[in-house]
């Protein structure tokens, strides 16, 4: 070996070890502890929201969380309450503007300005491009864009103030690489992780710290609430199957478990599970490779059909198929985290 090359080697081998020292330094300065912080959870009811609450309550922060239906907070706050946690709960529909800065004002109220804003709330429409709608469209950009939008814009001014805060989008891999019958959902988080990264770096300078979380398939039951169109019943057994995948999906408790990891140090990003992270970074190779590779996939999803436009939730499209074995995992998941009525 050249002396010219040894010399690049240990320059290169110096440069990554700098590198790390100073990911290091910085994960340590910006690292806080979530005891007594006041953590507000939107969606945090049912599925990876609640999974969410719970471990934030379990180290020590003060959780707030809101959901549309009354009952499903009361059904959350019993079951926490159980594990030995209180948490504030709020009725509020958050793609209303109003409704969000009173709940807000009320968290403020109860427990001083907010610390974490972890935006989760969202939905999810399974349906051949053919049977989707535009309303379709609007709805899903304003549950998972818009209203997250409003929550972000409700606790700025308070976090500018301080200097310091941290929040938390949770988007999904669907922001990342386009889905076959997901174009809503996709659509709408891929403006969700735009805005989420820009945020990251006009809010820096204000002391803010903006995670964007971009997860692959999480076993939280949430199949049962998603909404299906065309030939429903199979576009929710192929979702629901999918969904229940050992190695290709991720337990809601490991997933919530990294949110919180990433969080707690300020991460910029954090794509979750293997598959996402290799189909994302395949994506940035090959987008082209990746978009037909998916449109040969999609020839084997259920065609356009069935009940058409129509919309008919995951609980009331179950087969055989979809109630067995197979999608054990997801049925276990869905008696865990209150998404079974």
């Amino acid at each position: 070996m050249s002396t010219s090359t040894s010399t690049n080697i240990w320059w290169t081998l110096a440069g990554i070890g700098a590198l790390m020292a100073t990911k290091a330094f910085l994960d340590r300065k910006r690292t806080i502890d979530f005891h007594d912080k006041t953590v507000v959870i939107t969606g945090g009811s049912r599925g990876l929201g609640l999974v969410l609450t719970r471990q934030f309550a379990q180290a020590g922060a003060n959780v707030a969380i809101c959901a549309r239906d009354q009952a499903e907070l009361n059904r959350a706050k019993d079951n926490l309450r159980m594990q030995g946690s209180d948490i504030f709960t709020y009725a509020c529909d958050i793609t209303d503007k109003t409704q969000v800065n009173e709940f807000i004002q009320a968290v403020e109220q109860g427990f001083g300005p907010v610390d974490i804003l972890v935006n989760n709330a969202g939905i999810i429409s399974v349906s051949p491009l053919k049977n989707t709608t535009e309303e379709d469209f609007r709805e899903a950009m304003e549950s998972n864009f818009w209203a997250a939008f409003q929550t972000i814009n409700a606790v700025l001014p308070q976090m500018r103030t301080r200097k310091s805060g941290r929040i938390v989008n949770i988007t999904s891999f669907g922001g990342k690489v386009a889905v076959p019958h997901l174009g809503p959902y996709s659509v709408s988080k891929f403006a969700f992780v735009g805005y989420s990264e820009g945020l990251r770096s006009e809010l820096l300078q204000d002391g803010i710290y903006v995670t964007t979380i971009c997860p692959g398939l999480i076993r939280t039951g949430s199949p049962r609430n998603a909404i299906f169109k065309g030939q429903n019943e199979k576009e929710y057994t192929v979702f629901k199957l999918s969904d229940s995948i050992p190695l290709f999906t991720i337990a809601a408790e490991d997933c919530a478990r990294q949110i919180l990891a990433a969080c707690r140090v300020g991460e910029a990003e954090r794509i979750i599970t293997l598959p996402a992270k290799l189909a994302t970074a395949l994506h940035g190779i090959a987008p082209g490779l990746i978009t037909d590779t998916l449109g040969f996939l999609n020839s084997f999803l259920p065609n356009p059909g069935g009940i058409g436009e129509q919309q008919m939730a995951g609980k009331d499209s179950e087969t055989w198929l979809s109630s067995s074995v197979l999608a054990h995992l997801t049925d276990q998941a869905a008696e865990a985290n209150n998404e079974m009525e």
